[in-house]
């Protein structure tokens, strides 16, 4: 009997230390407010977020090289005018015989999407910098004389540097337009689908699409991502360099856009020969099936 008070004691000993363990419990056991802040520090763990956030945090100058800020500045301001004006243009294309002018039209709607979507981000972005370390700078000092000057040019450009991603007119990206188009497209397939010949059709026209749509998607994001190289990359490295614990640059979309062509040309090798596949088969089965409900309908 005494042994088997003393096994429940242990036992309820441990499911006690067990729930002093448990972090949610540790939390709320805790008496004051700062040694519940650091019992969910500890919880959380140390990442790169809280590295970088320590590194920043310890950096408080507002300017890390402000001998060279203004430089880096203008630089910055030279290249987004030189991308504003090159970034979009139309690109060198291949011979693709008759398909030339359609693939280089295609080409230059997602290239001008790449490009003006990352000229409007690092406008914003810089413009946003500059704000808030003049507001981090001491009131009169060098830095925040150099700091207003570039936030008042970077306010100034903002505007007529921003614009349109896609340049399509407003009525192609209507409700109603495209609502027609999808319209259209799905009464087609139903048409399509009632015949061998009408599926297999169908089925090599979405994997011929979604082929053109990842090869224009990686040939666009090539086209942009040299581009913004060749313009921006290096002076908005050198300007993030010289205001010091802001981050890394922003990046462009190219990258993602290249999944997206691998996406799609996986799509298309697969879409083509499966769907074929499935409806000979599940032909071949119909076709089966109605000859032994005749053979069936003869012999009675």
């Amino acid at each position: 009997m005494g042994d088997a008070k003393e096994n429940a004691s242990v036992q309820a000993d441990d499911d006690s230390l067990l729930l002093d363990r448990l972090d949610a419990l540790r939390v709320l056991r805790a008496d004051s407010d700062d040694d519940k802040g650091r019992l969910l520090e500890e919880i959380g763990g140390k990442g790169k977020a809280e590295q970088d956030t320590i590194n920043e945090i310890s950096k408080p100058r507002p300017l890390w090289r402000p001998d060279r800020f203004e430089e880096a500045h203008r630089l910055m301001m030279r290249s987004l005018e030189v991308l504003d004006r090159n970034g979009a243009r139309p690109a060198q294309m291949p011979k693709l015989g008759p398909l030339s002018p359609v693939a280089q039209w295609a080409v230059q709607q997602v290239n001008r999407w790449i490009v003006k979507s990352h000229q409007n981000t690092l406008v914003d972005r810089i413009r946003k910098l500059y704000e808030r370390r003049e507001a981090n700078s001491v009131w009169g000092s060098a830095e925040h004389v150099m700091l207003r000057r570039a936030r008042i040019d970077a306010v100034r450009v903002e505007a007529g540097f921003k614009g349109k991603a896609l340049g399509l007119p407003t009525f192609l990206l209507g409700g109603a337009f495209l609502s027609g188009i999808f319209g259209a497209i799905q009464s087609a397939v139903k048409t399509a689908v009632n015949s061998r010949v009408g599926v297999i059709i169908v089925t090599i026209v979405i994997g011929l699409i979604m082929a053109s749509l990842a090869w224009v998607a990686l040939y666009a994001a090539a086209v942009s991502r040299r581009r913004i190289r060749l313009a921006v990359d290096q002076p908005l490295k050198a300007l993030y360099e010289t205001i010091g614990a802001c981050g890394k640059p922003p990046k462009d979309q190219s990258y993602n856009f290249a999944i997206f062509a691998i996406i799609f040309t996986v799509l298309a090798w697969v879409v083509i020969p499966l769907g074929i596949w499935l409806f000979i088969r599940n032909g071949n089965d119909v076709e089966g099936s109605i000859s032994t409900v005749v053979s069936t309908t003869t012999l009675g």
